[in-house]
């Protein structure tokens, strides 16, 4: 027995030791491109889900429910008879000792590791904004965000002061690339197209979203003339956008650029991510966000046999000026990658070259409202957010999911109505509107070391 698994036979002792940590994008691209390959795959993740994180904001906006952006990775990999999966959480990796510590399980030994535990969100220095900013990161986030929002547009309804009504119904998104892109405009939509009608005292014209980018121009990562294209966009859907104002201070009554005050109830943050803080502890040399710098292969720095991919990994290709962004193609084409090194490695095969396969960006505004760059075309609009449907559609886990979340969109578009607007989770404290929240008055059993949330890869 190794590792808990029983080893019935001769062949099966000879099986490599591959221990996989994270179920996002690149971990599971990992698990999947390695089911014919004579290995044991350990795959430990903290949450029993791999999430499909592109459309998070749908949750945070109450379009989509959490079940139909997210599966269980033992139901992704349970026809794989070679993949065992762990509920766990890593507290440790030794890298000469080429062995693995669990808060939950005794320690693993492996022939070759890949690390893939994704990100976590950046505040820059300032990690006490987080209780008044939540990022979007994970179910728990979206389902926060989805809270927070919806609660104001409640304390707004009941409020006959017109100054802190206006405080409630004003919304802060501080970062511009896809995600505040996409949360911005995703406000913007539910405040006149959907909740306009569900509320008396609330008007779609009361409600003020604010997106601040410290940089330049939204969606810095796409051309000049599509994030010029996405500003304007924003402009139509009524969304003030600040560039060039970096954040000075945020609290539970509003936030500070430089000399001017927003006062807001709700901030959301979609400025930075850093690389999950199990990265730190493996004692090696990481960059400002707290990535690896690995090798061509992917492989990290002295350690040949351990990868490192994703959002926790900084890949510089050859001749580029800058590293690969993390998303969940580069994720998943290293995940894919990793494996075919290792089948090469137990081959007797020399290394190769990681290569990424640019197959485009896109960003998605609003209802009809997108901007996408693939290859040298540039499109945006209806055709745009078109492709956008189609791509992310196409890219969901499982058939069931991709049937679910077709059916949701047309429903929402055809309808301009979204079912998921539940308030979960926590309950608005009797006389502070929007204000502290304190837990429901429930029991519930929970593990500690399930509180962190998902490892899952971020896009």
């Amino acid at each position: 027995m190794l590792n808990g698994l029983v080893l019935s036979s001769p062949a099966m002792k000879l099986r490599k030791q591959v221990v996989v940590v994270g179920g996002g994008f690149g971990g599971l691209s990992v698990a999947r491109a390695l089911e014919a390959a004579p290995v044991r795959v350990t795959l430990i993740d903290k949450s029993n889900h791999h999430l499909f994180q592109p459309l998070l904001y749908q949750v945070a906006m109450a379009g989509l429910t959490p079940g139909e952006i997210a599966v269980p990775i033992r139901s992704v990999v349970r026809r794989q008879d070679n993949v065992r999966v762990l509920l766990a959480e890593v507290t440790g990796i030794d890298l000469a000792a080429r062995r693995i510590t669990t808060r939950e399980c005794a320690p693993l030994e492996y022939d070759f590791l890949v690390l893939a535990p994704g990100a976590v969100n950046s505040y820059f220095g300032h990690d006490d904004w987080a209780r008044v900013a939540p990022g979007l990161k994970d179910l728990d986030d979206a389902v926060e965000i989805r809270r927070r929002v919806l609660l104001a547009f409640e304390a707004a309804e009941r409020e006959t002061d017109p100054i802190v009504q206006r405080r409630m119904l004003t919304f802060v998104v501080i970062g511009a690339g896809p995600t505040g892109v996409e949360l911005a405009g995703a406000i913007a939509e539910l405040a006149t197209f959907v909740l306009s009608r569900d509320f008396r005292a609330v008007h779609p014209d009361q409600t003020r979203v604010v997106l601040v980018e410290a940089g330049p121009r939204v969606l810095s990562s796409f051309e000049p003339e599509t994030s010029e294209r996405a500003q304007r966009s924003l402009a139509e859907m009524g969304i003030e956008v600040r560039t060039n104002v970096r954040v000075s201070g945020i609290d539970s009554t509003g936030v500070t650029l430089g000399g001017e005050r927003i006062d807001t109830s709700t901030v959301l943050w979609a400025a930075g991510v850093r690389a999950s803080p199990l990265v730190a502890a493996l004692g090696i040399e990481t960059d400002r966000g707290g990535r690896v710098p690995v090798e061509a292969d992917c492989s990290v720095p002295g350690y040949p046999e351990a990868f490192c991919i994703g959002d926790a990994a900084v890949f510089i290709p050859a001749g580029a000026t800058g590293p690969l962004p993390g998303t969940s193609p580069v994720a998943m084409q290293q995940g894919r990658f990793v494996a075919r090194a290792i089948k090469r490695a137990i081959d007797g095969e020399p290394r190769e070259t990681f290569a990424y396969l640019d197959k485009g960006s896109m960003a998605t505004i609003g209802r009809k409202r997108a901007v996408a760059e693939i290859g040298g075309v540039r499109l945006g609009g209806f055709a745009a957010w078109m492709t956008w449907l189609v791509v992310h559609i196409f890219y969901l886990i499982d058939f069931r999911n991709r049937l679910l979340v077709l059916i949701d969109w047309a429903w929402s578009y055809f309808t301009y109505q979204r079912g998921s607007r539940l308030i979960t989770g926590h309950r608005l404290n009797a006389g502070t509107p929007g204000g502290a929240a304190r837990e429901l008055d429930v029991v519930e059993t929970r593990s500690p070391s399930r509180d962190t949330g998902s490892t899952a890869p971020p896009v």
